[in-house]
């Protein structure tokens, strides 16, 4: 008996929160705005877009890196087994990109050293290098580490604009 009216106490607090006080403890209110606003920065600064890039892998989110790709955005890196420079454009970039980021249970990248940051006058374009480290988690316990530099150019038609990703030199040593 004592089980039965500690039941119907309870069940009666809960109706009685939920009645009164627009409480429904199973089913937290929504907050207002964009619950993700804080992961993403302002695209209108390098610092908003790298923090932009680094959040699209991580999450693996084209709805967040794809934005960031300017549609003549050319991806440049060596071939040290043939010595050269190859090269793929925006289609290939995407579409690498997404079969990257269904594949991957982790990608992790970390931005570190800014060895250039040159922005130009009008402030339409600008060219970073900075080291990163990366590292890309498959199934089966597989693991991808890398880490190098890249040398971006980027670029906006007007200083309104978000910032793209134009041209992406690897200098990696491997």
């Amino acid at each position: 008996m004592n089980h039965i009216h500690s039941s119907v106490l309870i069940l009666g607090l809960f109706t009685t929160a939920f009645i009164f006080g627009g409480c429904n403890p199973f089913a937290p209110a929504l907050e207002e705005g964009n619950p993700y606003q804080h992961l993403l920065g302002d695209p209108t600064t390098i610092d908003g877009f790298f923090t932009n890039f680094k959040n699209g892998y991580e999450l693996r989110d084209m709805s967040i890196y794809q934005p960031l790709i300017d549609s003549s955005f050319t991806f440049i890196y060596r071939d040290f087994e043939a010595g050269i420079d190859r090269q793929w454009g925006y289609a290939q970039e995407i579409e690498s990109t997404r079969q990257m980021f269904q594949r991957a249970d982790l990608i992790r990248l970390d931005w570190n050293q800014i060895v250039v940051q040159e922005v130009a006058p009008d402030n339409k374009t600008a060219q970073i290098i900075r080291s990163f480290n990366l590292t890309i988690s498959l199934g089966a316990g597989e693991v991808f580490r890398g880490s190098g530099r890249i040398n971006f150019l980027l670029s906006r038609r007007s200083t309104a604009l978000p910032w793209r990703l134009r041209q992406w030199r690897d200098e990696s040593e491997t």
